[in-house]
């Protein structure tokens, strides 16, 4: 297992087949830096373009097209102090209408402070003065270089995973993304201080990072939409619109993980889902929405692989 720490000094908006800017093998760990969702680095420069540049791609020696890039997102450490966010929740998550009465939007402040595990508005109105909430840490932004020599924008996301906005991709998690391409590609960035589910007002609490990641590979998983692991749950991903063909794409994947790794058919699957199931959402703002599904793990069978 080797060490890596890489300083970006170019950024992608999108995720392709771009040339890789290091090579890692399985159960190399790295330590990396990425910039804000609108391109500003830790000094508040602004060194790229917008939206959600990523740092990459990484090469991951021996990784094929039908295999499992599993990244485990070891260490957050934001590299500044503030983060901002959009100020008005936006008009599709509201009645039609009460768009019109909706306030102007714009953006908004917040002061980070990580040791103390919290943050807060800066100069928050009066109503507010109170709110300090927790420091949660997340990617919202990553995945691998799609199929089809296609060049995706980070303002969205699909099979390769991408701007999927999932609060749970935070430190201690692991995501699965299919491999399509040889060295599969790998990408992060946009990552957020803290986000609401849904990231309803169209930004997490956006700030940079210096952030340590560790990779592994699974051999022919036979996965199509990303997955996820953390200490308490597995689960899974769907990226699309409308919202119930997301709920489908994670639904089918968790089924494809339960008869792959825990032996359950679907009828036996079904009964387990039925009644334990939990559904969250990613993100609901951007082009594509993402529905996470979930499985508490005191509820699986042992695993079979």
């Amino acid at each position: 297992m080797a060490e890596h720490r890489f300083t970006p000094d170019h950024y992608h908006t999108a995720l392709g087949t771009y040339p890789p800017v290091l090579e890692i093998a399985p159960g190399d760990r790295v330590t990396t830096t990425t910039v804000d969702a609108a391109g500003q680095d830790a000094a508040y420069a602004s060194v790229a373009a917008r939206p959600n540049p990523m740092t990459g791609p990484f090469h991951i020696v021996g990784a094929e097209p039908g295999d499992a890039l599993l990244v485990t997102i070891e260490a957050m450490v934001p590299t500044r102090r503030t983060g901002w966010t959009r100020a008005v929740v936006a008009p599709n998550v509201v009645d039609p209408q009460m768009v019109a009465s909706l306030p102007p939007n714009g953006k908004v402040e917040w002061v980070i402070d990580a040791a103390a595990g919290t943050v807060r508005l800066d100069a928050p109105p009066a109503a507010l003065d109170y709110l300090t909430l927790p420091f949660e840490p997340m990617i919202g932004c990553f995945g691998v270089a799609p199929t089809l020599a296609q060049a995706i924008s980070t303002a969205t996301s699909a099979e390769h995973g991408g701007n999927m906005d999932y609060r749970g991709f935070g430190p201690g998690s692991t995501a699965w993304f299919p491999v399509a391409v040889p060295g599969a590609l790998f990408f992060l960035g946009d990552g957020h201080a803290r986000q609401g589910d849904g990231e309803i007002v169209g930004t997490g609490i956006e700030t940079s990072f210096e952030i340590t990641f560790s990779v592994s590979l699974r051999k022919n998983t036979g996965m199509v939409w990303p997955r996820g692991e953390s200490a308490s749950h597995i689960f899974t991903l769907g990226n699309a619109r409308p919202l119930d063909q997301a709920l489908q794409h994670a639904t089918s994947e968790m089924l494809r993980w339960l008869k792959a790794d825990y032996g359950l058919d679907a009828g036996n699957a079904s009964h387990l889902l039925g009644q334990a199931v939990q559904y969250e959402i990613g993100n609901v703002f951007d082009p594509a929405y993402t529905v996470v599904c979930k499985l508490d793990r005191r509820f699986l069978p042992p695993a079979k692989v």
